[in-house]
């Protein structure tokens, strides 16, 4: 099932709201629209999957209900939320307010990736009892690496796919072919932030090889700068890219291990 929900309109109706229900209101400063998936209550929910998408062309809807609902369905006692990005939309129709990224290595600023974070946290609130893994696919990995750097009490798991995460050196590649990724930019490189990433964080990294959008030798800087601080890393490179990805199996069963790991390491009361 499917629904869509301003942030703040969840937080208030998070005691009767049922996945059925679709509704988009305002939310202070820029709103992000989400569409949720899954079949239980929020306070049922114990694995709250968060799914940032990638940059996207311009005019192109966010779509990412196949693997959305597939989330839902692989985590026990499971919810996704697609987290419609600043300034996009989706095939209904739902947009999060704020000016779109232009798909040049600029849509992880500080304000943009403020934004997220409040979402997460929101989210979180609303899913009072679920352990929250962020999913980030290409420029969504970037923002869910650096929300995670920034505010890590928030983020227990990651599974990052296709993740420029070395954006200067990504951006070098890139400019190659686009001019445009020569161009200054105010986005935050997650290897400046990745010192602020929980030591008790698990993270799941997927590289789409050598030929992919992201290089797997650019995604493998990310999987070794965590792993120097200590932090528990599984770094796959799985041939394919983009939405190739995020439909393998492979995928799909590093996230289960993911909220597996999340429930075994969980204190006991």
């Amino acid at each position: 099932m499917r629904s869509s929900l301003s942030l703040a309109a969840a937080l208030l109706l998070a005691g009767c709201a049922t996945t059925t229900a679709r509704q988009q209101t305002s939310a202070p400063a820029l709103p992000l629209a989400v569409e949720t998936y899954g079949a239980l209550r929020p306070a049922q929910v114990r694995n709250l999957v968060i799914v940032l998408h990638d940059d996207l062309a311009p005019g192109t809807p966010v779509d990412y209900s196949a693997f959305a609902a597939r989330a839902a369905a692989t985590v026990p006692a499971g919810a996704a939320v697609v987290l419609l990005r600043p300034g996009y939309a989706d095939a209904n129709g739902h947009m999060s307010g704020g000016v779109r990224a232009r798909g040049i290595g600029d849509g992880y600023s500080a304000e943009q990736i403020r934004l997220v974070g409040e979402s997460v946290q929101a989210l979180a609130a609303r899913y009072r009892n679920a352990r929250t893994i962020l999913v980030g696919d290409g420029g969504g990995a970037v923002l869910a690496a650096n929300v995670a750097a920034m505010r890590p009490s928030l983020v227990g798991s990651m599974l990052l796919v296709g993740c420029p995460c070395a954006l200067p050196e990504w951006r070098k590649h890139m400019a190659r072919r686009n001019p445009g990724f020569a161009e200054e930019v105010d986005s935050l490189d997650p290897l400046q932030t990745v010192g602020g990433i929980a030591p008790s964080a698990r993270i799941a990294l997927v590289s789409g090889g050598d030929k992919a959008r992201v290089p797997a030798r650019i995604a493998r800087l990310y999987a070794e700068a965590l792993t120097l601080r200590g932090i528990a890393v599984e770094y796959r490179v799985v041939e394919g890219d983009g939405a190739d990805l995020l439909s393998n199996n492979e995928v799909t069963q590093l996230l289960a291990r993911l909220a597996d790991s999340a429930a075994k390491t969980e204190p006991r009361t």
